[in-house]
This record gives structure tokens, sequence and C-alpha cells, in this order.
């Protein structure tokens, strides 16, 4: 799947995808940043890179998360993360991040990211929280700037391999009044259970903070019914292999007959927003249970279940990609039209960490941008 051939993403109708609004919810800061910002950055840190010029090292990325392992596609993050060590470096990456979001028409994003993987240069935890606070701002204006309008909040994040999950909860907390609007865990599932951190999930409903866990991308059932019970998720990252916990029963050339689980019941029920990232998804192999094409990708059979799906890009570097482009090689694949991505970005709105005052505007915002776009 490409762009036309004037650049742009479009429905079977002629809709331009990029021009209506939209809201990411899973979107790594140490995952988007722009090819020739690593390298502008990695050549004032004296950081040796794979290439010289910014396609090339576009391609590198692309080709190292392309591995059927979330293992292996997070070890591309070692060069993001060594050029983001400085309250400069990490304003600026911010910065362009939200110019990013805003030229792709999202009108209100949540950027996560791990503040205790940027304090090898010696900035505090709560330096790096400041640094890429001025960077979402400075980006906002300039987003405003182009005529367009967008809103940003951080999801600060802790890596569920290490045990400063309490530590940057407090840390979360702290900057609830800067910009910081969730909690989230991240990095290899398997094997770091969201359970591992529960006394940080415990101080976070002390404070009535809302949290999204990453859950059911390299781990399946267990990993998700942890993510609810010990992390009191209110939306699960990426979340696919809940397709696990439902049966199908038989199709036919019209319906599928499927029977829902305990769980799977009680995440449709409870109305708890599933972030999948459809390329990402294919790139660590969350779905290869059910093979490795985007028809295989479990999202259809959620929707049509009635799931809070939402789309997501996860990492724009890693996967070559933006929110559009995901929105359409979903809508190639399954033949959805603008009122099926109106859906998705009023899934995302509901699920956002938003006041709801705020939500329900944010969702009005969207469906004006549908009706007139």
């Amino acid at each position: 799947m490409s762009a036309n051939e004037n650049g742009t993403y479009t429905l079977a109708d002629g809709t331009d995808i990029g021009a209506l609004p939209k809201v990411s919810l899973h979107d790594h800061l140490d995952g988007g940043l722009r090819p020739s910002t690593v390298l502008e950055l990695s050549d004032e840190i004296g950081l040796e890179l794979p290439a010289s010029d910014a396609p090339s090292l576009a391609a590198w990325f692309g080709e190292k998360s392309n591995s059927g392992s979330l293992v292996e596609y997070l070890k591309t993050f070692d060069l993001t993360t060594a050029v983001m060590q400085t309250r400069e470096g990490l304003s600026r990456v911010a910065r362009e991040f939200v110019q990013d979001l805003g030229a792709d028409g999202v009108v209100y994003g949540e950027i996560r990211w791990a503040p205790e993987q940027h304090l090898s240069r010696g900035l505090s935890l709560d330096e790096t929280v400041e640094a890429v606070q001025d960077g979402i701002e400075q980006g906002i204006l300039d987003v405003r700037e182009t005529g367009k309008r967008i809103r940003v909040g951080q999801l600060v994040t802790a890596m569920r391999h290490n045990d400063r999950g309490l530590e940057i909860a407090e840390l979360a907390v702290r900057h609830r009044d800067n910009g910081v609007v969730g909690f989230d865990i991240a990095g290899p599932e398997a094997g770091f259970p969201p359970s591992n951190h529960r006394a940080a999930f415990d101080y976070l409903a002390s404070q009535f903070f809302p949290t999204t866990v990453h859950a059911g991308e390299a781990d399946g059932l267990d990993s998700i019914r942890s993510a609810l019970l010990d992390g009191r998720a209110l939306r699960l990252g990426h979340g696919v292999r809940l397709a696990e916990d439902i049966t199908v029963e038989r199709q036919d050339d019209e319906n599928t007959y499927v029977t829902l689980g305990t769980l799977s019941q009680w995440v449709k029920d409870r109305e708890i927003a599933l972030e999948t990232s459809p390329t990402s998804n294919l790139q660590t192999g969350a779905i290869a249970a059910w093979g490795n094409d985007i028809l295989d990708h479990p999202f259809d059979l959620l929707y049509q279940l009635g799931f809070r799906v939402t789309v997501n890009t996860d990492n724009r570097l890693m996967s070559g990609t933006t929110l559009t482009r995901e929105l359409s090689i979903l809508a190639d694949a399954f033949a959805y039209d603008r009122t099926d991505l109106e859906i998705f970005q009023l899934n995302a709105a509901a699920g956002s960490f938003l006041p709801v005052e705020e939500r329900e505007e944010l969702a009005e915002i969207i469906t004006a941008g549908f009706e007139g776009s």
C-alpha cells in the first residue's frame, strides 16, 4: 500500500484521510524522531550511526524493526534515546514530535516516554519532564501558526524490567498540573508482569491518577489480566492478544459466530480502549498466532464485536508510518469508510485521559471535522 501520486492517502470516496481530525493515544516519544534530527544530534555527542544520511538511516530503522520480535524491535531505541539525554535534545525532539502530529491532522495526542532512560548526562527526573513539556508547548504554538489546532499530554512511563515503578509513579503525579495526564509501563512484556509494579499502581489509584498498561502485545491473557487487576488499567497498550479469549464457533458467507471469554467480555462491557498499532503489531509478532498479514490482524473482529478499538502508530520512525497511513492500511484491508474512521477517533476521544467535559469537546471537534472535510 502506498500514497497516491499527490502524496495523500484517500478513501474509496476520495476523502483525504490526512485532512481528517485524529486522536493519537499510543505514540512513543523515542520512537518518533526525524531521521535528520537523529543525525544532527548524534554529531553533537559523537555517536556513531549505521548510516550517514536521513533516507539510509530511516531504512535501517525499518529493517531492524521488521524482526517479528518485540525484544529485537526494542533494540533500535538504543540510538534514539542516546540523543535524548540533554534538556536541549529532549525539548527539540518533543517540539518536532508535536509539529509532525499537527501536520498529520492530529488534534489531540498523548505522548508516552520513560524519563528514567534519559538521565545519563546529568538531568534529574523532574528536569526531563520539564524539558519535554517545554518542547511540547513550543510545538503546540508552532502548529497554531499553521492554522491548525492541537492539544498534547504526557504519559510518563516506567520500564517494566526495572524497579523504579513507584518512583516514576510519584514523578507522574508530581507533574499532573504540568502536562502529565497519565502513567504507563513499557518494555519487554513477557516475564515482567504488571503485578511487579503493584506498589506503583496502588499509589496511583490512591491519587486517582489514570493508567494505561502495555499488555497483550508480547504476552497473552495473563498479562492483560494483571494489567486490569494489578494495574487498574483504563486502557490496554495494544491489547490485541485479547483475541485469544474469543472463540470463533463457526462462519458462513455473511456472519462469524463467536463466544467471548470472561476476560474479553469484561474488557468489552467496561469499554476499555484497545490501543492497537497495525504496522507495529505485524513487526513485533503480536499477531503471529493469526498470521503475518494485515488481513490476519484481529482488529476487524474486535471492531465488529463492539470493542472500543483505537488506531495508533506506536513508533513512527521504526514503522515508517503516520496515523494517516495506519488508517489507510486498515481501510484498504477491511473496506472501511469515513463512518468507520470517525468511530475510531471517537473511541480514542472517549478513551483519552482528559476530563469528561473536555472529552466531549474533543468528540465535537472530531464530528465537525468529519462533517466538514
